[in-house]
């Protein structure tokens, strides 16, 4: 007996692992019970082809007349490739984060930069092609009252709020906002926001834009990154967003912002006695009801002391990360898109929930509205684009788009006509 016991102690000891591995087991599979309705993870994607039947030379709008008949030239690219992680701790708590990898890079990129004289130039104004996108703590009271604490997206114009490939038909983000505004536009900062019946209303406490980063033809589109290791905010400012969806089927939004920008950059001196303040209103909507989804937006922003941060801005320093470039008082943007389910003619295709889109859209746009005197009004920056194509959905998650845009120009330059086909996915990998 006592040599029974012994050898049995000694087993113990010497030969736990698969008593031990089976409790491991059993240990991991509850763990993962427990956590798995607490853990999301998702994300979306982008993969395009695009044939651009126009010259990509630098000096296409200064010579338009040499390069009415040049051969075209194409791309792929990988606009934007997203990865998300969502944790909910219990009561009320939870965190968010997203990371973006903008055209498939993991660095700084090299372009020639079409405002200036067709110099190359790192695209150091975007911080990196790898961005933090979102990351934030938040609290939950109630439905109506909720807290986000950290790096959010603004939602400022449709294209913030509703920025997954899955949630527009042209093959890009729509090209109005995503030149005028930051697209997609986050920051760090705070939100409160929440549902009240047929609302939801956000509102935001934010750092203000970098006025030494606007140019003539994206406006204040790159004033939201930083390319340094903080984000000046010697200047804040607001943003809110409003939703109402009384009506079955129909979304309606407004949005706005405000802040001063001039004082949000190292260069204090030369912005000391300038606020360039930027006031943004937008109005968007969304239909999707038998069979139709219709969308459309209209956005106008005003920057004020434009001569001023004009003057400034092509003083700076070669080695500046400003474009030195004029910038317009006003800029304004407008479209509509409209697309009908094919498939919802097909029982079996219903049936399989497949859908196909035959759709047209229409965008206005101009990063340099309105100039203030003396400041030189680039016109080719005004721009008309008719596009139409389709978007296939094999299932809720993944589309597979094709599309012909014709860039309709003002009469002295010439007009660009691109061919582009893709495919995205966006969704969420566990509920």
């Amino acid at each position: 007996m006592k040599n029974c016991l012994k050898l049995l102690l000694l087993s113990c000891l010497f030969f736990p692992s698969k008593v031990n591995a089976q409790q491991s087991s059993a240990q991991q599979n509850e763990d993962a019970k427990a956590l798995s309705p607490r853990l999301t993870l998702g994300g979306y994607g982008e993969a395009v082809m695009s044939r651009m039947f126009y010259s990509d030379n630098y000096k296409r709008y200064t010579n338009a007349s040499l390069y009415k008949n040049a051969d075209g030239h194409g791309r792929f690219d990988l606009p934007h490739v997203v990865f998300f992680v969502g944790y909910d701790f219990g009561k009320g708590w939870k965190m968010n984060a997203e990371i973006e990898f903008e055209h498939g890079g993991t660095e700084s990129a090299v372009e020639i930069e079409e405002e200036e004289t067709g110099e190359y130039e790192s695209e150091v104004e975007k911080g990196g092609e790898v961005a933090l996108e979102q990351f934030w703590i938040g609290k939950t009271f109630s439905n109506a009252l909720n807290l986000r604490m950290g790096h959010i997206i603004v939602p400022v114009g449709m294209t913030n709020q509703h920025h997954m490939p899955t949630e527009f038909f042209s093959v890009y983000r729509p090209e109005g906002e995503a030149t005028i505004l930051p697209c997609t536009w986050h920051e760090t900062g705070v939100s409160l926001w929440g549902r009240m019946k047929s609302w939801r209303y956000e509102l935001q406490f934010l750092a203000g834009l970098d006025a030494d980063r606007f140019g003539d033809s994206g406006w204040i589109n790159t004033g939201a990154g930083t390319p340094y290791e903080f984000k000046i905010a010697n200047s804040y400012a607001g943003a809110f967003r409003l939703d109402n969806y009384s009506i079955k089927g129909l979304r309606i939004g407004l949005s706005g912002y405000c802040g001063n920008s001039a004082s949000n950059s190292l260069k204090n001196s030369a912005y000391s006695d300038i606020k360039g303040t930027v006031m943004i209103g937008t109005f968007d909507f969304h239909y999707a009801a038998h069979n139709w989804i219709v969308r459309g937006n209209f956005d106008y922003g005003h920057l004020s002391d434009s001569k001023a941060i004009t003057a400034a801005n092509l003083a700076s320093r070669s080695s500046s990360p400003s474009p030195k470039t004029t910038v317009a008082s006003d800029a304004m943007c407008y479209a509509v898109e409209a697309g009908y389910d094919l498939f919802s003619q097909c029982a079996k295709m219903r049936k399989n929930e497949q859908k196909l889109y035959l759709f047209g859209r229409y965008d206005y746009y101009d990063s340099m509205y309105k100039t203030a005197s003396g400041v030189v009004d680039k016109d080719c920056w005004e721009r008309h684009c008719l596009s139409g194509g389709v978007n296939y959905c094999p299932m809720k998650n993944i589309v597979l788009k094709a599309e012909y845009m014709a860039r309709l120009l003002n009469s002295q330059y010439n007009d660009e006509h691109t061919f582009s086909l893709g495919i995205a996915y966006s969704g969420f990998f566990t509920k």
